[in-house]
């Protein structure tokens, strides 16, 4: 650090003196001389008790300035300097000179007197700390006279910014939650998408329950030193935080990248961005959390930081990081001829699952029915592939091959709900296990010959005789979506209660144009709200239900 970088601020100060004391060529450009100074020497006194931000240029020194007041003995104070970002340097220099002198001199109510002691005094000008990196620095010192200090921060790499605290009273409390004395995060557990962490209470956290709060960073990059260096970090990336890692609480502050979870008092925010995800957990006072939901064989960083509620002031554990295990082959299940087997797919984990079939006649026929949610199938022969859709309802597969080919399924939810579907595959030739389907599975109501205690429905039959059974379901407004989405359409009249049964008729036609059937049911209540369901069984027993149907009766008639 070059020398006239601290005596340029002094300089100036006693130049106020000097023109105080000479006459000056007019009495407006003196004041206005004294005012700009009294600005500027201002502009640069640190404040005693409170966290400043300090946004740094690219290879120029910024500077501060505090005073230790006279008549103070064995004055403590401590300066703590975040890096929020890259490394800086950044020193403490102390000038002892006479504190009231420079208190007046900024004020311009000194005398000439004062002004030659000041320049006949000796320079007694020291480096008393200094420091470059980007982890969080306490310098604590004690000072037993009155003394001008300077805090000169740099940054050589680009444009960033600190924050810089400065306290002389240091029996009123910590802006700054305490670490433990061991502040390191252990890891206790690790699973294939979960790493389970703890560590030492923080003594705060102890003595001030209610005002802190511990809060997680997971990570897929490396590890934060502090709360600010993880901010600017993933803001970096094209995201929006809301201030001190969303300890507001308030969703609205999320941006659309932004997702928010709040359960069992803990706030998880997820911030996706195109280098990855960095997922933030405030957890309250707990000191032993399990990470969920995490990727199997990768690895991730954590990092723990202790928050005070009341001043948004933090302190960062040690970091730490862990690999999650490899995720096991997935299991494969065989098919066997005719056997039908229904499997329930994770929408969360989004797992894939595998069935596997070698086949004994050239021809074969895959059978899917659609449960619950959404599904994608995916068919391989012998490792290519011969089919790939999303499925709804019923869908058949009709594939030619050789005998013993090898044909492997993967089954995979396209929902986060979880999805479920019945799978068969025989010979070509093998008796249907599904009854022959018509074009359509909607039913139809007629809203004019609606009564208030009846309701009329239709539905389309097909040309093979089959027996179709009516069953309906009173329900409330609210009730109607919920009802829709959980409905499991692989489900047959076993799981209805029986006094849900309207009646069971057998017909079919011939003449597909005139396939169709019609049903009124009566009893009903006036103004209600029904669900109407219509099941279709084939030779093999197994139902096919068609898709529910709401009506309401009409209040009036």
């Amino acid at each position: 650090l070059k020398m006239s970088w601290f005596y340029l601020p002094l300089h100036l100060l006693m130049a106020a003196c000097l023109c105080h004391s000479i006459k000056a060529p007019s009495t407006s450009s003196q004041q206005s001389f004294k005012t700009d100074l009294f600005n500027f020497y201002h502009s640069l006194i640190l404040a005693d008790g409170k966290e400043t931000t300090v946004h740094l240029l690219k290879d120029i020194p910024k500077r501060y300035y505090f005073v230790l007041e006279e008549g103070r003995a064995l004055a403590p104070f401590t300066i703590t300097v975040t890096p929020c970002d890259v490394p800086i340097e950044w020193s403490i220099l102390v000038h002892k000179a006479s504190a009231s002198f420079l208190g007046k001199a900024a004020r311009g109510d000194h005398d000439t007197q004062e002004v030659s002691k000041a320049q006949t005094a000796p320079s007694m000008v020291s480096t008393i700390f200094n420091y470059k990196g980007n982890s969080v620095e306490t310098y604590m010192g004690m000072s037993s006279h009155s003394a001008l200090y300077m805090l000169e921060f740099l940054s050589t790499e680009r444009d960033t910014h600190i924050t810089v605290y400065l306290t002389t009273d240091t029996t009123s409390g910590h802006l700054y939650p305490e670490l433990p004395m061991d502040p390191r995060i252990d890891v206790i557990g690790i699973g294939h998408t979960t790493v389970t962490l703890t560590w030492k209470h923080s003594p705060s956290a102890l003595q001030h329950r209610e005002n802190i709060q511990y809060c997680l960073l997971v990570n897929e990059k490396h590890n934060y030193k502090s709360l600010c260096a993880a901010e600017t970090a993933i803001r970096s990336s094209g995201m929006k935080l809301p201030p001190t890692l969303a300890l507001s609480l308030s969703p609205y502050l999320l941006e659309p990248q932004q997702v928010m979870i709040l359960s069992n008092s803990e706030l998880s925010i997820i911030n996706k961005a195109s280098s990855g995800e960095v997922r933030q957990i405030c957890m309250g006072t707990k000191n032993t959390y399990t990470v969920p939901s995490l990727s199997p064989s990768t690895q991730y960083y954590f990092d723990v930081f202790v928050v005070n509620l009341l001043t948004n002031a933090s302190a960062a554990y040690t970091g730490t990081f862990a690999r999650t295990l490899e995720e096991p082959e997935p299991k494969v299940m065989d098919l066997k001829d005719g056997k039908v087997i229904q499997v329930v797919l994770d929408g969360k984990k989004q797992k894939f699952y595998s069935l596997q079939y070698q086949a004994r006649h050239k021809k074969i026929q895959f059978t899917f029915q659609l449960c619950r949610g959404q599904v994608r199938v995916h068919i391989t022969k012998n490792g290519k592939t011969v089919a790939l859709e999303n499925i709804s309802g019923l869908r058949y597969f009709l594939l030619k091959g050789k005998l013993l080919d090898t044909y492997l399924v993967q089954l995979r939810s396209t929902e986060e709900s979880n999805s479920s579907v019945k799978v068969q595959v025989s010979p070509h030739f093998h008796k249907p296990l599904f009854p022959l389907l018509p074009e359509s599975l909607k039913i139809k109501s007629f809203s004019k010959l609606r009564t208030c205690n009846s309701v009329t429905i239709a539905w389309l039959g097909t040309q093979e005789e089959s027996k179709y059974c009516v069953y309906k379901k009173r329900i409330e407004e609210d009730q109607v979506w919920m009802e829709l989405q959980s409905v499991d359409r692989c489900s047959g009249p076993e799981s209805r209660h029986k006094s849900e049964k309207v009646l069971c008729k057998y017909f079919y036609d011939i003449n597909l144009q005139r396939a169709v059937t019609t049903e009124t049911i009566k009893g009903l209540d006036a103004g209600t709200l029904y669900l109407f369901d219509v099941y279709l069984f084939g030779p093999s027993g197994i139902p096919v239900r068609y898709h529910s149907k709401v009506v309401k009766t009409r209040k009036k008639c």
